[in-house]
């Protein structure tokens, strides 16, 4: 009967750390595309100066908002517990 008890527990700990990992990739950006593909279906063929500026245009856009609800979901929380104690 002892060995089972310590089984169990490992089954426990490894389906909580499976669990942690399948909750870390729902929170992943869904609209995440490969740049290049995107680029070279709307902006023409690499190297060329459309392809550059929709490059250009897309890390512009990533770094403005790409990633940020997130970000913005958590701050907004932080400031409801600091503005609003329980």
């Amino acid at each position: 009967m002892l060995l089972g008890k310590p089984r169990f527990t490992l089954a426990i700990a490894a389906a909580l750390l499976l669990s942690a990992c399948a909750q870390f990739e729902r929170n992943q950006p869904v609209s995440v595309t490969d740049d290049d593909a995107y680029c070279r279906a709307n902006g023409g063929e690499p190297g060329s100066s459309a392809y550059a500026a929709c490059l250009k245009d897309r890390d512009v856009a990533a770094s403005r908002g790409g990633g940020s609800r997130i970000e913005r979901a958590h701050r907004n929380l932080a400031e409801d517990m600091l503005n609003n104690p329980r």
